[in-house]
């Protein structure tokens, strides 16, 4: 957990104006891993009272553009926000209920960073994202079998 002080240093560190907005956006993400914009901008409503959807838009965009948040869209779900970044960690994503968690990498240093072929590219994060279903919905599709989306799925 940051304290505010922290997340003023940090966006003052990264050439950003301290507002309280983007306090709020920060802080809603300390306390809600893998947020979607409409979650945060309900926990920042909750935390602030009366802010514009569009400000906590410009703050999330800001924030990840200054490299204080990680966007990861999943395929066929919204765009999710998280304050881990830097380590080139990978996500499972529940293709039921969209649920989402951190993975680290599993060897050592980043080993995806060496892609079989770069193609004259100078690679500096590589994106992984696992499929299936989460425990939750794992026990429920037990006892009710329920099409799932996500990439690989077919009907």
């Amino acid at each position: 957990m940051t304290t505010a002080s922290t997340d003023e240093t940090l966006l003052r560190e990264r050439g950003l104006r301290v507002t309280g907005t983007r306090l709020a956006v920060l802080r809603a993400l300390s306390e809600h891993q893998h947020a979607t914009a409409d979650d945060v901008v309900r926990a920042v409503r909750a935390d602030l009272g009366s802010v514009s959807v569009q400000a906590v838009y410009d703050c999330l965009h800001a924030l990840t553009s200054s490299g204080l948040l990680r966007r990861m869209e999943p395929a066929g779900h919204p765009a999710r926000y998280e304050r881990r970044t830097g380590d080139n960690h990978h996500h499972v994503v529940c293709r039921s209920c969209g649920a989402v968690a951190d993975v680290d990498c599993t060897v050592g240093h980043a080993p995806c960073l060496t892609p079989s072929a770069s193609h004259g590219f100078a690679v500096d994060l590589a994106e992984v994202t696992f499929w299936g279903l989460c425990p939750d919905c794992a026990e429920g599709s037990a006892a009710d079998p329920v099409p799932v989306s996500g990439p690989g799925t077919t009907f």
